[in-house]
């Protein structure tokens, strides 16, 4: 019998990206962490920047890849940093954006100290009402 293989080309040039959302499905979690932080108030966070001087991520990108990491028990921001790199859900939801682990990290220790426990239970309280 004829041996056959499905094609694999792995170095095949792509002339069009392949669309990150299409390899979402409509009802992944990902999905879900998105929704929730689209909408959150997160007003007093976008507050906390003074302006001026290089260009931020911005905080709503930040929150929803922090929330996602946590669902998927990734803490580590070097974890986190590399599943921007290499996962499909974080560069959805990152939009391709990769903050490295420091950003992560100060973004975390800085800009959410004291205000993450309000938005875990926002998120928390968002979640329950959509159920």
């Amino acid at each position: 019998m004829k041996k056959v293989f499905k094609k694999y080309q792995q170095y095949q040039i792509s002339l069009l990206p392949e669309s990150l959302e299409e390899l979402i499905s409509s009802t992944h979690l990902v999905r879900v962490v998105n929704e929730t932080m689209e909408r959150m108030d997160l007003q007093p966070l976008i507050d906390s920047y003074k302006g001026g001087g290089t260009s931020s991520y911005h905080p709503k990108m930040m929150m929803k890849i922090l929330v996602y990491a946590y669902t998927e028990k990734i803490y580590s921001s070097r974890r986190i940093a590399k599943a921007l790199r290499e996962n499909v859900n974080f560069m959805w939801l990152s939009a391709k954006s990769r903050p490295d682990f420091r950003t992560i990290n100060n973004f975390r220790s800085s800009r959410l100290k004291g205000l993450i426990d309000t938005v875990f239970s926002s998120t928390l309280e968002i979640l329950i009402i959509q159920s």
